[in-house]
Formats: structure tokens, C-alpha cells, sequence
């Protein structure tokens, strides 16, 4: 073997490793610069998409800017939920935005997939009830007179069009591989427990029509779950996740309980292959793992956003610090809010 045709080889292993992610398209999110996506041409240009993602891009252009919210949505929400985590969804400037720790099939990941799959449908159906988009808009399948006696009307969201193109884009990887792997296995799964978290928790809405708000006429519509309660539901499934191994049922490979004790996962449940890291330590060989080292932490907490666990057992600092807040607020007639702002000093606590 030659040199030449060593270090070619290297290299394409180099961009196989980097795309195989397949949640690269998160980096959507850090794109404000190229702007808003309204060309073919745009697709070419976004990194993170892998050349089906691109195919889709070019042939829905208009769907694309709401992918990029969602793809903002999905670490928001990320970050909120894993807050007071010794992995609180850090991100990175390169791909994957978080990390190595998504490559491997932890729990973490799984919560990674499902919020992503999750927020491309939410956004996606937002943006078809908002009239943003020509291919979609409210949900007419919705109609008439509801058993319960009040009429069908407004604009029900479009959830079927949000989690179809979710479905397409999001998983087109894992499809694409045949599913045959347990980690596309894993991912796949994940990535519907994400949609069904929408899917599950649809709510009506309605408004009372009548003299003086009697109500004597009620018209509803469908609405999507607040994506706050939605990220709430997908971490209360990262607690009680499954972890799962493959096996080979009939002709079929499919994800079964690692312990058999266990009862079976449902399709709204998140399911993991590896055990997590401890996420105390930096490891400058795994991007994303950050440690907690200057990390905030809640000395009267048992949890584990207390100090004792936030820190490893590796002790924490405490220092005064100036905080501003708002105060002595009263409203004025009409319509506004006035307040004062007030300093206090309190004890902020960080983990060596």
C-alpha cells in the first residue's frame, strides 16, 4: 500500500466519523449566519445534514427554517431539563453540537434523540397552523359535531404533517442502514417515543360563543401540548429508561430488556444501551465532557444538584456574591408594571 492511497483512506474514515452521527443536524441551531433558508442552493451549504437530509432540504424548502427552530428548541429544552445534571446539554461549536456523549447509547442520548425528534414535529405542525407554509396548514380532518355535543372549529394543529416530516428527516439515517444495528435500533426507537410524547398529550381547546359569554355554542380544536410540558414528559422517561440489548426474534432483530425480570418497554418509554460516565471529570479525549468542576451547587440538596453528588465528593467553595432582583413592583392604571430593583448578598456555592 502505498502512502497516497493510506492517507486517502484515513481521510475518508475521518468524514465517515464525523458524519455518522446522526444527529449532526442539531447544528442547525448554530447556522444564524447563513440566514433564512429559502433556497436549493442553501441546502448545499448547510453542514450537519447528510446528502438524503440535503435531498429533503431541496425538495421542502420552505419547512426548513422551522427545522432549524426546532433544532434550537431541542437544546433549550435540553438545557433546561438538565439543569441541575452533573451533564447539564453543553454544547460545542463543532458537530456533534454535544459532544461524544451522544455517540454512545446512553440514556443521555436517547433523551438527545427523542427531544430532537420531538421538536422538529412541534415546530414543524407550529409553523403549518401559523400559515408559514403552503404544503400544510390547519388540520380539516377535524370537523362536525363531537360526541360530546360541541362543534369542530378554529384551526386544529396539523400534528400528522409535523410528525410525518419528523418521521423523514429526522430518521433517515437509521433507515437508510436498514435498521439492522442495535444503536439504529436504539434511535429509531427513541425517536418515536419523542413524537408520541406530542402525539399522546394532544389537548382541546375551546371558546364559548353566546350573549354575555353564555356558552350556548362551544367550538374547539386540537391543540399541541405546551413544548415545556412535552420536555417534562420526555425527562420523566429518561428516569425510568430501559436498558436494552438486541436480540434475534424469528427473522426479526429487535430490543429486549437487558435484565428479563424486567417488564417490557412500551413505545412511549426511552430505552439505552450502555451504561453513562460519571460525567465528574474533564476528559480532553471525549468532547462534551465537561466535568463539574466551577459547576453551581445546592448545599442544602440530597438530589442531584446538591453539592455532595454535583461535586463528586470532591468538596466546593462558597463565596458572597451581589445579586440584583426585581422589587416593590406595582401597577400603574394603565397598563404597565413598575419596579424597583433591589441588591441583596447571597451564598453561591461552586464544586471544586
Amino acid at each position: 500500500m502505498t502512502e497516497e492511497y493510506v492517507l486517502r483512506c484515513v481521510l475518508m474514515l475521518c468524514c465517515v466519523l464525523l458524519s455518522a452521527n446522526a444527529s449532526n443536524w442539531l447544528y442547525l441551531a448554530k447556522l444564524s449566519s447563513v440566514g433564512s433558508i429559502r433556497d436549493e442552493e442553501t441546502c448545499e451549504r448547510l453542514r450537519g445534514l447528510i446528502q438524503r437530509q440535503v435531498q429533503i432540504c431541496k425538495r421542502s424548502v420552505e419547512v426548513m427554517d422551522a427545522v432549524r427552530r426546532g433544532a434550537q428548541l431541542a437544546i433549550d429544552e435540553c438545557q433546561f431539563q438538565f439543569r441541575n445534571r452533573r451533564w447539564n446539554c453543553s454544547t460545542l461549536e463543532t458537530m456533534p453540537v454535544f459532544g461524544k456523549v451522544v455517540t454512545q447509547g446512553t440514556r443521555e442520548a436517547a433523551f438527545v434523540y427523542a427531544i430532537s425528534a420531538a421538536s422538529v414535529a412541534f415546530a414543524v405542525t407550529r409553523a403549518c397552523s401559523s400559515g408559514e407554509l403552503e404544503k400544510c396548514g390547519c388540520d380539516h380532518n377535524v370537523h362536525g359535531m363531537s360526541p360530546e355535543g360541541f362543534q369542530w372549529s378554529g384551526c386544529s394543529d396539523n400534528i400528522a404533517y409535523g410528525v410525518a416530516f419528523s418521521q423523514s428527516f429526522v430518521d433517515v439515517r437509521e433507515r437508510s442502514k436498514g435498521q439492522s444495528s442495535s444503536r439504529a435500533l436504539m434511535n429509531l426507537h427513541n425517536n418515536e417515543a419523542g413524537r408520541k410524547a406530542i402525539l399522546s398529550h394532544m389537548r382541546v381547546e375551546c371558546k364559548c360563543h353566546g350573549v354575555s359569554g353564555s356558552c350556548e355554542v362551544k367550538t374547539c380544536w386540537k391543540a399541541m401540548p405546551p413544548f415545556r410540558k412535552v420536555g417534562n414528559i420526555i425527562k420523566e422517561k429518561f428516569d425510568g429508561a430501559t436498558e436494552v440489548e438486541q436480540r434475534k426474534v424469528g427473522t426479526t432483530k429487535v430490543l429486549v430488556p437487558r435484565n428479563s425480570q424486567f417488564k417490557p418497554h412500551t413505545d412511549e418509554d426511552l430505552v439505552y444501551l450502555d451504561p453513562s460516565p460519571d460525567f465528574c471529570d474533564y476528559d480532553p479525549r471525549t468532547p462534551g465532557m465537561l466535568g463539574t468542576v466551577g459547576r453551581q451547587c445546592n448545599r442544602t440538596s440530597k438530589a442531584i444538584d446538591g453539592c455532595e453528588l454535583m461535586c463528586c465528593g470532591r468538596g466546593f467553595q462558597t463565596q458572597e456574591v451581589e445579586v440584583v432582583d426585581r422589587c416593590s413592583c406595582k401597577f400603574h392604571w394603565c397598563c404597565y408594571v413598575k419596579c424597583k430593583q433591589c441588591r441583596k448578598m447571597v451564598e453561591m456555592h461552586t464544586c471544586r
